[in-house]
């Protein structure tokens, strides 16, 4: 058996779970930007880096309205939501010149939310050969760059475009 040594999995799997409250909600409310992964902050929603990514520049878009469901948002954040989805994709493009990506959400725990408390939209960038033997057999992502260098490229990109 083959072994991949992965520090950063054991401090998420060890991680409290219980009585932390939602993990959107404290980025929200935190002005720690870059602690938090935030790269942009807009009128009724965020952006921010996935802290366990499928691909490097995976990103979420996060309304500060904790809901759980599309219908229980309000159309304001809904509407910027997809604005803001639009900015991430051209952003990704532009940063890691990918010529795919992949928008999605999964609304509650039985389809697959890992934080089924608070919606959010994940943007992901996608190449071709990116789902490789090392993701379909090993069950393992390799990721080329760290949060903080992807953080640095896309809070930079939506800041120039304001």
């Amino acid at each position: 058996m083959d072994h991949l040594w992965s520090p950063w999995r054991y401090q998420y799997v060890q991680k409290e779970r219980t009585g932390s409250g939602c993990v959107f909600c404290q980025a929200a409310a935190s002005e720690q930007d870059q602690d938090n992964l935030v790269v942009y902050r807009g009128r009724s929603n965020f952006v921010m880096l996935n802290l366990y990514p499928y691909s490097t520049g995976h990103l979420m878009v996060v309304p500060y309205q904790h809901v759980d469901n599309l219908e229980n948002a309000a159309r304001e954040t809904l509407e910027e939501m997809i604005l803001l989805v639009r900015d991430a994709q051209r952003h990704l493009g532009a940063v890691y010149r990918s010529p795919g990506f992949n928008l999605g959400m999964n609304l509650g725990e039985s389809a697959g939310a890992g934080i089924a408390e608070h919606i959010h939209m994940h943007v992901l960038p996608r190449w071709p050969g990116d789902t490789n033997f090392m993701t379909t057999v090993a069950e393992t992502r390799v990721l080329p760059e760290d949060l903080a260098t992807t953080w640095r490229k896309l809070s930079a990109a939506f800041a120039k475009s304001e």
